[in-house]
């Protein structure tokens, strides 16, 4: 057989394994596991929206399971169907076995975790300082610093180590989120690295509430608390992107961020509320 035959007949065999269900190649689902909602998928360097991806997932995907500092095992996904509830027009993809401290899912055979993250102590005077620093320049004048996590991790696989700050206060007793924003309320992800020798804090996401929410005719505002939930390399670059959930009164959403050094930027999100 002739070597042109050949290739013809490697690709018609190609074709019919993804017809039969399998992924392609380069095509990587991405799953928010605590909720089962379809981020989207990674292809060829691109990020794909939930609805496009779900065309192209059968009723069995292998998906790796990631919490936030370990892979944790294998799961089964199948096809992407309408959430329940209130949030029907948010595709969610069903895992088994469950996992309870999985984060993220991907359908990717390179390790997305290749630099593990390593929680720190949030109570470091550093890291509260800069924190207030940063909410005084939103307009909070005497900010009541209360730092829900901190994780160092390497980003950029350049050995140089970033550090990532939740910081939250609605001023709840039980750390519920209120429906409206108290004066001098915040929630916020900061990205502390070192740029041009010197080191900088960056915003991820957040939102700073220097007034109590008074508006006429609106009886709230509906603030967000803001948490990492994983750092993980989901586009296989090398380099690591950061996972922040929010959560409000009734509702929730993920989002997928890459750090540059400029900026922050949001590729991939899903959300479910009333």
């Amino acid at each position: 057989m002739n070597t042109t035959v050949e290739r013809i007949l490697v690709g018609v065999a190609a074709v019919l394994i993804c017809a039969g269900g399998s992924l392609a190649a380069d095509f990587h689902p991405i799953v928010e596991v605590q909720s089962g909602y379809l981020f989207g998928a990674i292809s060829d360097g691109k990020w794909i929206k939930a609805d496009e991806t779900a065309k192209s997932i059968g009723d069995e995907t292998t998906y790796r399971v990631y919490g936030l500092t370990q892979m944790l095992g294998d799961a089964k996904g199948g096809k992407p169907k309408p959430a329940d509830g209130p949030c029907e027009e948010t595709l969610a993809v069903s895992l088994s076995p469950e996992t309870e401290n999985g984060m993220i899912a991907i359908a990717a055979p390179w390790n997305a975790l290749p630099r593990k993250p390593q929680v720190t102590d949030p109570t470091q005077k550093s890291y509260v300082d800069a924190a207030r620093n940063f909410l005084k320049t939103k307009g909070i004048e005497q900010p009541k610093v209360k730092i829900d996590g901190i994780l160092r991790i390497d980003l950029d696989g350049d050995g140089e180590e970033e550090v990532l700050i939740s910081a939250t206060n609605y001023f709840s007793k039980d750390e519920s989120v209120p429906i409206r924003s108290p004066a001098g309320s915040y929630s916020m992800v900061l990205l502390r690295r070192v740029v041009a020798g010197k080191v900088e804090t960056q915003l991820v996401e957040g939102e700073f509430h220097p007034k109590a929410y008074v508006r006429k005719g609106d009886s709230f505002d509906a603030p967000n608390a803001y948490k990492v939930i994983a750092t993980l390399d989901l586009d296989g670059d090398g380099k690591m992107e950061v996972v922040v959930g929010s959560n409000y009164y009734e509702g929730e959403e993920i989002t997928i961020y890459r750090c540059d050094p400029k900026k922050a930027e949001a590729l991939l999100s899903v959300s479910c509320g009333a």
